[in-house]
């Protein structure tokens, strides 16, 4: 990692590094509703490598935190059904933002503002590296997914669709 490339201080990077967690940094240009698969473009990175951290609830409006391949879309039903939940839905934008203490687009599962609990597809597990929010807009890390799982208490899920 050069130093010029370096991204300020964010929740996510201030508990990775205080967890001695080596990621690497990854800035890009945001672009509006662009998600992982601009981001992916831009950096020249696989779009299935690349996740996407989505807040979501269920039928109790209790949030959880789903960590899915960028080319890819939940089935909520199957994540629902795997997390023991009637009903799994996305949260607003706002109530999202809210639950995880960042703006959404910039959505890290790490050091979200509310603890949830953390779900990640299985097949992101596949992969060496994965590359994630760092908790800013235009901002991913590199992560390995073990480590992910780790520092997350993060539960595997098998709720992937591909993108229509």
């Amino acid at each position: 990692m050069s130093k010029d490339k370096h991204v300020s201080e964010t929740p996510a990077t201030h508990l990775l590094r205080q967890a001695a967690v080596p990621f690497s940094e990854h800035p890009y240009e945001y672009v509006e509703h662009g998600g992982a698969l601009e981001a992916a473009r831009q950096l020249g990175l696989h779009p299935h490598q690349v996740a996407k951290t989505l807040i979501m609830e269920d039928e109790n409006a209790r949030p959880l935190v789903v960590v899915m391949h960028g080319d890819c879309e939940v089935s909520t039903k199957n994540l629902a059904r795997q997390t023991g939940a009637k009903r799994i839905s996305p949260c607003s934008p706002e109530t999202a933002q809210k639950h995880s203490g960042y703006q959404v687009g910039g959505t890290s599962p790490f050091a979200t503002r509310k603890r949830m609990p953390v779900w990640i597809e299985a097949t992101l597990l596949d992969f060496g590296v994965m590359y994630v929010n760092g908790g800013r807009r235009g901002y991913l890390i590199g992560i390995a997914p073990s480590v992910v799982m780790k520092v997350l208490g993060a539960k595997p899920v098998e709720a992937s669709l591909p993108k229509s």
